[in-house]
């Protein structure tokens, strides 16, 4: 992890939808499709709750990274 991904963690690790939504850049609804078709992060069920470690995020962030619009999936 970097000096910069720590300077803006939030100080819990794990997040709920929206907060990891708004983490990301996105809402709520598009971080809760991408849940449905699993294309989003990883994410664990506490009870019934739904939460997003924070760790997941920055991995799943990184993983995203592409240079060029025609980089392969």
């Amino acid at each position: 992890m970097t000096a910069e991904h720590q300077k803006n963690m939030p100080h819990k690790p794990f997040l709920t939808t929206k907060e990891a939504a708004a983490w990301l850049g996105l809402t709520k609804n598009t971080l809760e499709k991408m849940r449905v078709h699993g294309n989003g992060p990883l994410y664990r069920k506490h009870g019934r709750y739904v939460r997003y470690h924070l760790e997941d995020l920055i991995d799943w962030s990184e993983a995203s990274k592409r240079k060029s619009t025609s980089d392969v999936r």
